[in-house]
């Protein structure tokens, strides 16, 4: 499997698209004739079929009852859209836009004639109506939620999935927030009655004859049954984890119902409301969770399941068994049979079927990934972060449009997939022109030199923002904002252990990231909600722990590093992760909570990492003592995420300085430790969102060091986050997680087996680290209105900005875009 980055692949993608049409596939097959790789897994992107731009997130689609309209809601952190696609030509014909507060969220559907269209509005609380003539949509007003109960108090519905009724007077609507279904009468424009059902509900479904209405339930593993006609309860079905989409068979009693967290699909006998079959979509045997199915469409004859699996990038086909349901027993061939896959862009969303069974359309709601953003997030600038350059909403989303393969060709679409994705390597150790050194071990159990582990994650930061003049790897100078004089340890580190100038943020924002800093992935909950909650929509941050929709793993409470390393009964310690400012543990993870040092803050931006770090030492110091230091740590350390130029605090370089200089003292105390020998302190931001790099928006700042990296050289194979996971996974001796940590390139070419036991002396930054911001400093007024009491609550653009102009000054323009690295080693506040 290649894993190396190619510079001008997801570079040169804007290129080849024209706005608002479908790009022909070149030989039938792959539109870009060359693999196409993505920074979130190295996994290859070879999409099938045509391609067209959307907007940002697709993530509701549905076609007209003519099939000749296909209706894309785009769901995403900047401006969301509805968007008119003429199925026959691919072209995009209109674009409804909707700027924040206002909002789209999944749920999308035609009424049966086709004259009208409905839209779910998320924390709007309403269903946005459009009349429909030909292919122009204009939006006639809303069905609008109770703003409270029947108690009076106030309620978030956030309505989602829904469906419309045979004769098109009842709409069913997924209240989200709400754990319930709510009953529309069209006509009337009125919610007519609101039903209790699972929690985190996301779409609706009906039975054929209309009378029973199913839910999915995302935030747990049952459906909920509702009379469709009364409203009333009438049953929960268990399926498997964190369901989602659902398909009813046009021409059997089967519901179709995609488990998103288990990777299975659940079918259910509708006239018995059992399940009856289930289809494993594991992509090769005893792989773990990350295919992420959460999209399903029938064939018109009924044969044919369609799966879009966002986490591996394909589409599976499934050859229905031929069974009849009689009394609850089957009859037939019991057999479902996984044919093949067929490749699509990055992340597929949504799947429709052409009337006559023919053609496909699938969203993918990251299409080609990101790129370079040397005109990325400036948070010194004046000038507004354009949307293309922010991390969180430059990834465009494209629809596919895929002729229905015959066998011939789905045979060559799956060998594509297995290629792209490794499955055919299952779980061995990817090995990117290795060394023979055996410091990092081949095998789980197999041993290591290394004794101990800590893993500390850092906020946010690009690797050119502080190693962009760093005189040595892949690097621009002119983006470097932080050098010598405010982060001189994790520049020194880097140039004196191993510099690693192509690691990659698998995430874009804290939210995903600290799901695949902590669980190698991030699942359908998390990717499809961050967006509504970091485009100011109305959504709360519950990302890390306090709600187990989050767990991305077949067992909700066994998805996390630290619970691998409790069922392999490997001690380890927290300090910070998934934990509050007053050291309180997130009420989802119990096992990770007993392993906590509760007297160290979580995320506070007003606490300095000083303060974190003496804490540490004070435990450090009593480990050295007792000769008993957990084999793994977990240390959190915000504090460069900064707090842009709001009066009255730390300015970016101050905060900035601050973490460097508790990172330096944290490995300095290593070093002149009897641990030093055994031990490797693995470094990385949870995400890039914070800044501008010249190669692509998901590199990041990663740092190794051990006395077996003490080498001074420069690493440039491809890694991610998860490469980071699987390499001390390894060390330690636990399985990886999911598929992504399973297939991730271990870390082994920054390792020597010659040590070097050189302690390292922390190097005090000759930037103050209690340098305030004044009132007028760059952007003061705005800093001051952030919300910086949660990671990611300030808005992310405009406190870039602010960080941008507090370095460089405030008359400072924003560089023009640099994509080849210059020896030239200038340091920007020094």
């Amino acid at each position: 499997m290649k894993k190396q980055w190619f510079k001008r692949s997801v570079a040169s993608l804007a290129l080849l698209f024209i706005v608002g049409s479908a790009t022909p596939a070149i030989a039938g097959d792959n539109p870009y004739q060359t693999i196409i790789e993505r920074p979130a897994n190295g996994w290859a992107i070879t999409p099938a079929g045509e391609q067209v731009k959307l907007g940002d997130r697709p993530y509701g689609m549905a076609i007209s009852p003519d099939g000749k309209t296909i209706l894309v809601s785009n769901d995403g952190q900047s401006t969301q859209s509805l968007m008119v696609v003429d199925r026959a030509t691919g072209k995009v014909v209109q674009s409804i836009e909707y700027k924040k507060p206002e909002a789209l969220y999944i749920g999308v559907v035609f009424s049966p004639d086709g004259k009208k269209a409905y839209a779910s509005a998320g924390n709007n609380n309403k269903i946005r109506i459009y009349d429909v003539q030909g292919q122009q949509l204009t939006e006639s007003g809303s069905i609008v939620f109770p703003a409270t109960d029947d108690q009076g108090k106030k309620v978030n519905y956030f309505p989602a999935g829904l469906t419309i009724s045979p004769d098109g007077q009842t709409l069913y609507v997924a209240n989200n927030l709400n754990d319930s279904m709510s009953i529309i009468n069209v006509k009337e424009r009125k919610v007519i009655k609101t039903v209790p059902v699972g929690h985190n509900p996301y779409t609706v479904t009906l039975a054929k004859d209309g009378k029973m209405a199913y839910v999915s339930n995302w935030g747990g593993n049952t459906l909920s049954v509702v009379n469709a006609t009364y409203g009333t309860a009438a049953g929960t079905i268990t399926v498997g984890t964190h369901p989602s989409a659902m398909a009813i068979n046009p021409g059997r009693s089967e519901l179709y119902v995609a488990n998103s967290d288990s990777d299975t699909i659940s079918i259910i006998d509708t006239a018995t409301n059992q399940v009856i079959r289930t289809i494993d979509l594991s992509p090769y045997p005893g792989a773990q969770e990350g295919s992420s199915p959460n999209a399903l469409a029938v064939s018109p004859d009924g044969n044919t399941l369609y799966v879009a699996n966002a986490g591996n990038n394909d589409i599976v086909v499934i050859r229905l068994a031929k069974v009849m349901h009689v009394h609850g027993k089957a009859w037939g061939n019991a057999q479902d049979k996984i044919e093949g896959m067929i490749p699509t862009a990055w992340y597929p969303t949504g799947i429709e079927i052409s009337p006559d069974g023919k053609q496909l359309y699938v969203t993918n709601a990251k299409g080609h990934g990101a790129g370079p953003n040397p005109n990325g997030p400036n948070p010194y600038s004046k000038t507004p972060t354009p949307p293309d350059q922010y991390t969180g909403s430059m990834i465009t989303g494209t629809l596919s449009i895929i002729n229905t393969p015959d066998a011939g060709k789905l045979a060559r679409y799956t060998r594509q997939v297995v290629e792209n994705n490794g499955f055919n390597e299952q779980e061995k150790v990817r090995l990117e022109g290795a060394q023979k050194e055996r410091v990092i071990p081949r095998r789980v159990g197999d041993p290591s030199p290394i004794k101990h582990v800590i893993y500390v994650v850092k906020e946010n930061r690009t690797y050119d923002q502080v190693f962009g003049s760093l005189g040595k790897g892949n690097g621009d100078p002119g983006l470097n904002l932080f050098g010598d004089g405010s982060a001189p340890n994790q520049r020194q580190l880097a140039r004196q252990f191993v510099t690693l100038d192509n690691f990659y943020a698998d995430a874009e924002v804290s939210a995903d990231g600290w799901n695949w800093i902590t669980a190698a992935m991030a699942n359908t909950y998390v990717q499809k909600n961050w967006p509504t909650n970091y485009g100011g929509r109305g959504r709360s941050y519950d990302f890390e722990g306090g709600n187990l929709a989050t767990a991305p793993a077949k067992d909700p409470r066994d998805a996390y590093f630290w619970d691998s390393l409790g069922r392999a009964h490997v001690d380890y310690r927290n300090y910070g992760f998934f934990t509050s400012a007053k050291g309180e543990t997130a009420s989802t993870e119990p096992g990770l909570a007993a392993h906590t040092d509760h007297n160290y803050p979580g995320y506070d931006l007003k606490i300095k990492d000083q303060t974190r770090i003496q804490e540490w030492l004070k435990e450090f110091h009593n480990y050295e003592e007792s000769g008993k230091l957990p084999a793994v740590e977990l240390v959190r350390l915000p504090n460069d995420h900064t707090s842009g130029t709001k009066p009255g605090m730390p300015t970016p370089k101050a905060m900035v300085a601050d973490n460097d200089y508790a990172l330096g003292q944290l490995v300095e105390a290593v070093s002149k430790s009897r641990y030093w020998k055994d031990t490797a302190i693995f470094v990385t931001e949870d995400d890039a969102q914070n800044g501008p790099d010249h190669v692509d928006a998901h590199r990041t700042i990663a740092l190794v060091i051990s006395p077996y990296t003490q080498t001074g050289k420069v690493d440039s194979t491809f890694y991610t986050t998860t490469s980071m996971l699987r390499t001390m996974e390894l060390i330690v001796g636990v399985p990886p997680m999911t598929q992504f940590d399973a297939s991730a390139t271990p870390m082994i070419n920054a390792f020597t087996d010659k040590p070097d036991f050189t302690p390292y002396t922390a190097i005090v930054p000759k930037q103050p680290l209690d340098e305030i911001n004044g009132a007028n400093a760059p952007l003061a007024a705005e800093s001051a209105k952030m919300n910086l009491a949660v990671e990611d609550r300030a808005p992310e653009q405009l406190l870039n900005e602010a960080i941008w102009k507090s370095v460089k000054g405030a008359g400072s323009n924003l560089p023009t875009i640099k994509t080849q690295f210059r020896e030239n080693n200038l340091d920007s506040d020094d």
